[in-house]
């Protein structure tokens, strides 16, 4: 069984992060990635599906703000399993919906090193989607990206540092806090 970090731990951390972006920055970027959205998905009807656990919360504030009809499902694939660095990936649950010839939004919390996005996508292309598209709360800023290169709809650009907030955790913490905050000193 893992080992929980204690919650001395987890406000020390908290309390010794920088602030990237307040709930007020990620709730505009949040505005913008609909209005982009809507006008791209009109008359498509998309399926939706968020990326556990980390694309439950930017999911949960951005599908409300797309104006058109949807549909909504989720996939659970993880590289970090509660770490800070990635490892193989891990299908824990495929969508329950039918994916074939149907047009499917794909929502994160970040975009990484693409790698489990990349392999969504894959997924779903060959579950017959006939477009696949992509959205992210958040793109880290690197030099070279093994995976996935680019989202379609990306919210906020952060640095090459490790990232909390707003659905993305530290050491399966944190994801509750409203607002983009990196770690300190990593």
């Amino acid at each position: 069984m893992k080992n929980q970090i204690d919650i001395e731990e987890i406000q020390n951390v908290l309390a010794k992060a920088d602030q990237l972006y307040t709930e007020r920055d990620v709730s505009e970027a949040l505005d913008e990635m609909a209005v982009a959205i809507t006008q791209r998905l009109q008359e498509k009807q998309p399926l939706c599906l968020s990326v556990m656990i980390g694309g439950l919360i930017p999911a949960g504030q951005l599908i409300p703000r797309i104006n058109l009809p949807l549909e909504i499902d989720y996939i659970h694939a993880t590289r970090y399993r509660g770490a800070t660095s990635g490892r193989d990936l891990h299908w824990m649950k495929y969508p329950s919906a039918d994916l074939s010839e149907r047009t499917v939004l794909v929502i994160d919390d970040i975009l990484d090193e693409g790698l489990t996005l990349q392999a969504i996508v894959k997924y779903c292309q060959e579950a017959g989607a006939n477009e696949v598209l992509t959205a992210v709360l958040v793109e880290k800023q690197l030099d070279s990206r093994p995976g996935l290169q680019q989202a379609d709809f990306t919210g906020l650009i952060v640095p090459n540092r490790y990232v909390f907030g707003y659905g993305m955790d530290y050491q399966g913490q944190l994801r509750y806090v409203p607002g983009i905050y990196a770690v300190h000193g990593l």
